[in-house]
């Protein structure tokens, strides 16, 4: 006896949409496509106005330019030289110090202020070192301070000309530094520091340093002194 089996197929009802209907949901389809297009092109011009406004924002008005920085001298130099025999002599001060002040925006308005302690002088030489601190040369004893005041400040790219009035043994005399701005960053502490380079030459006759004596070679010392700086500043806070 044989037994037949009937496997019931799946029947796919497939229903047409009149005209009208199609035309209805074609309709609705773009309304809805115009909401969409409309809502993102309007979040999209508001965004870059905002940002706009961000990075652009006006600079403050009457922003101050002007600084003051103290002279750090454990890193700074304050050095000279003078013609001796047929050979020359060095020299420095170990306590010294001064201020910069800066005008960023014109830097006619910035000035330098330097004291230095005349009995700190040392040529390596104690005996020397003594000698001049004598009235023979800066009469240390009478006249502890050399003081520089400077009165012009120029800056053109990063050379500078620093004129002022420099006084030793209470004379003061004019003298021109020729140097340069060496730059402005921050140290590992977060403290904000500019240095500068600069030199000029001075006739010590004219500050009452005169002592000298006569050799074969002629004069022992030469009436010409250079002073080279190098002025490493820390800004105040």
């Amino acid at each position: 006896m044989s037994v037949v089996t009937t496997v019931a197929q799946p029947v796919i009802v497939t229903t047409r949409k009149s005209p009208l209907e199609n035309q209805s949901m074609l309709s609705r389809s773009l309304a809805l496509g115009a909401l969409l297009l409309t809502s993102t092109v309007a979040g999209a011009q508001s965004r870059p106005a905002a940002a706009a406004t961000r990075g652009n924002a006006p600079a403050v008005q009457g922003a101050d330019t002007r600084s003051t920085w103290t002279i750090d001298a454990t890193h700074s130099e304050l050095n000279f030289r003078i013609r001796h025999l047929l050979g020359r002599v060095n020299g420095t001060f170990t306590k010294w110090g001064g201020t910069v002040a800066i005008d960023s925006a014109n830097w006619a308005n910035s000035s330098v202020n330097v004291e230095i302690q005349t009995a700190s002088i040392d040529t390596r030489e104690p005996k020397r070192d003594q000698h001049l601190r004598s009235p023979d040369f800066f009469a240390a004893d009478s006249f502890p301070t050399i003081t520089f005041r400077s009165t012009t400040v120029e800056r053109q790219g990063n050379d500078l000309r620093v004129m002022g009035n420099l006084t030793i043994r209470g004379r003061t005399q004019p003298a021109t530094l020729v140097g340069k701005f060496e730059g402005q960053g921050k140290d590992p502490w977060g403290n904000d520091r500019v240095a500068f380079t600069a030199t000029t030459t001075i006739d010590r006759q004219k500050f009452g340093v005169a002592w000298n004596s006569v050799a074969e070679t002629g004069a022992m010392l030469g009436d010409e002194v250079q002073v080279d700086i190098a002025i490493e500043a820390v800004r105040q806070k």
